[in-house]
């Protein structure tokens, strides 16, 4: 069965940005979609996420799995991977302004404990038939250079858009209810 998770970033929730929408779109197409509050988001931390994911028995993943982050939670889209046994694969990656450590995202105070986990990037990339990485050219959290590399690291497509920030309700407008670019790739 085709199923899909997607995170959210830090400090928000499953109801904001176009993550409902997501949900929505994927639904209807015939995935089953598991879009969850992370826990502890105000202060992320990757192994408390990674816990809370696995725990979740009824979400399999599988080739026809695909997993969407946005922000702090594409990070976690990547500490997921690195996790999966070595047997399991999924279909796709799409981590739209994913961030680095270094990164003004990174070193914001409530991503203090977000990278204590290191995903092992070589191993990451074997688990996933493809990556698509979205990062605007003005968004102020994630530098565009950071994205091009991760993206040519894991062998993915990266998309550059024009004047989309952080692709968030709270600093572009209500535009961000919706993310129509994501279901190209999916």
């Amino acid at each position: 069965m085709k199923n899909a998770l997607i995170l959210h970033g830090t400090e928000g929730n499953s109801k904001e940005n176009w993550f409902p929408w997501l949900k929505k779109e994927l639904e209807k197409k015939g995935y089953k979609v598991w879009l969850p509050d992370l826990p502890g988001a105000d202060v992320p931390n990757l192994k408390k996420y990674l816990e809370f994911i696995f725990a979740n028995k009824d979400f399999e993943f599988n080739l026809e799995t695909v997993i969407i982050g946005h922000s702090s939670g594409a990070v976690a889209c990547l500490a997921v991977l690195n996790e999966l046994p070595e047997n399991v694969k999924m279909n796709t990656c799409i981590m739209v302004s994913p961030f680095e450590k270094n990164s003004p995202g990174g070193k914001w105070e409530p991503n203090r404990e977000l990278f204590e986990y290191k995903p092992d990037l070589s191993k990451v990339k074997n688990k996933v038939r493809s990556f698509v990485l979205f990062i605007s050219d003005n968004d102020k959290y994630c530098p565009t250079d950071y994205v091009k590399n991760l993206g040519k690291e894991l062998g993915g497509k990266v998309i550059i858009t024009h004047g989309d920030g952080h692709f968030s309700i709270s600093i572009g407008g209500p535009k961000y209810k919706k993310l129509p670019m994501l279901l190209e790739y999916l």
